[in-house]
């Protein structure tokens, strides 16, 4: 694992704690955070209503679905009802493997982040652009028991995949390696319900550089769980997934910009 935290360089987890109002975070990840609202002004509340989402499919999977392991990649820094505490909410001996790459979130991880007696959570530093690293990594394998069913946890990680139709084949391997039964789960930024003048205004930023968050359109985001059972609704804004219980109005999903499913492996 590396020690080495830059401070110079903006970080995905570090812009995201910022967002929801965390203090782990540099100028360099608030200043980026502030360049994008410039184009998204509503980045906030997305950021806000994805970690709704979160914790919904998780509980979700835990409650009603009966699943006990979590492979939760793109962590992010932690804060309330991570993956790990809503799961074992329900079923305390239920198992949590995090995975980041970015050292500052392993540093919080271990420090934060405790399982309860029952079950256990694990740590790793990875990238999701290695899934066959992930996947052979000594403490996911000791924590977890790749032949029984695990749920995949790609919220808000696999839009940092740049690329049309470069997220399929690292979701395929993953999904690869897991049994029948195994869920994936994902969230990823999206233009379809943009405004002419913001989606161009999007797509300006990406060529400059501004955000290196890759938005998906419907059919790449769908094309993720080919061979797959959706679960009901289906694709849809992650505001939508399952709110009965978020407050309503539920917001605009323009002003969201995100598609999230859920689906299980046949």
């Amino acid at each position: 694992m590396s020690d080495q935290i830059d401070s110079t360089t903006a970080q995905p987890a570090r812009r995201y704690n910022y967002w929801l109002g965390g203090k782990d975070n540099f100028a360099v990840d608030r200043a980026s955070g502030d360049e994008i609202l410039k184009t998204f002004p509503t980045a906030r509340l997305a950021a806000l209503e994805n970690r709704r989402f979160l914790q919904r499919a998780t509980r979700y999977l835990a409650a009603e679905a009966g699943i006990r392991q979590f492979l939760d990649i793109g962590t992010g820094l932690p804060t309330a009802d991570n993956t790990h505490e809503v799961a074992q909410g329900i079923a305390p001996e239920s198992r949590v493997v995090y995975v980041d790459n970015d050292p500052m979130v392993m540093v919080h991880a271990r420090a934060l982040l405790t399982s309860t007696p029952e079950g256990r959570t694990t740590y790793i530093e990875a990238d999701l652009r290695s899934p066959e690293q992930i996947l052979t990594d000594p403490d996911l394998r000791a924590t977890l028991d790749l032949g029984e069913p695990v749920a995949l946890m790609l919220v808000a990680v696999l839009h940092f995949v740049q690329g049309y139709g470069a997220g399929r084949p690292i979701v395929a391997t993953l999904m690869d390696s897991l049994p029948s039964g195994s869920f994936l789960v994902v969230t990823n930024a999206t233009k379809d319900p943009l405004p002419a003048k913001m989606a161009a205004d999007y797509d300006a930023a990406l060529a400059a550089g501004v955000t290196n968050i890759w938005p998906r359109d419907r059919a790449e985001f769908t094309d993720l769980f080919t061979g797959l059972e959706l679960v009901e609704p289906g694709v849809t804004p992650i505001s939508e997934w399952r709110a009965e219980s978020e407050p309503e109005p539920r917001p605009n999903p323009a002003h969201i910009a995100m598609y999230g499913a859920v689906a299980r492996k046949p």
